[in-house]
């Protein structure tokens, strides 16, 4: 384990803040693969308007936030653009994303060790991508945010899975 992140994420006990830790991390997966699954709904049910839908929510969205959250309302139209050229595979792309999600979830509150792996390398694989981002693009809160909360997520997890003796010792458990 490398000196710095032994400074950042000291283990802890396995402990019930551990525990509630982790349940904050599922619950949080269990809130994406809700939300993924409510845009499936809307590209199932309304696939013929998801152009329109985004128009009318990137408005919205102008008008509460003004130009900070511009280059994800420019997304959000794109993705609409490119959904509406192929809404199938669209919806099963997001359905399969909710499904993982909820997989996800169950292992990080049923306490399996796979959940754990799959979170830590889940979210630290797109940790040096959201660095670029930030830099690559004008300055976004939303983007600090995003990074932000998955440096959270995983030392959070790593924390729990070194408490486990999951790093550096055989596993015990299946």
């Amino acid at each position: 384990m490398p000196k710095a992140f032994k400074q950042i994420a000291p283990p802890v006990p396995n402990s019930h803040h551990a525990k509630n830790a982790i349940i904050m991390v599922a619950i949080y997966e269990l809130v994406k693969g809700l939300v993924a699954l409510g845009v499936a709904a809307i590209i199932f049910v309304g696939h013929d308007k998801l152009q329109w839908i985004a128009w009318v929510v990137s408005q919205a969205l102008h008008r509460i936030m003004g130009m900070a959250l511009h280059h994800q309302i420019e997304a959000l139209n794109h993705y609409a653009w490119v959904a509406n050229q192929n809404w199938q595979k669209a919806f099963w792309i997001v359905v399969g994303y909710a499904l993982l999600r909820f997989v996800e979830t169950y292992g990080l509150y049923r306490d399996k060790i796979w959940a754990y792996w799959y979170s830590v390398l889940g979210y630290g694989v797109f940790l040096p991508l959201e660095v670029y981002e930030l830099f690559s693009h004008r300055f976004n809160w939303l983007n600090v945010l995003i990074l932000l909360v998955n440096i959270v997520i995983v030392v959070v997890v790593y924390r729990n899975m070194h408490a486990k003796g999951l790093l550096g010792k055989k596993m015990t458990q299946a």
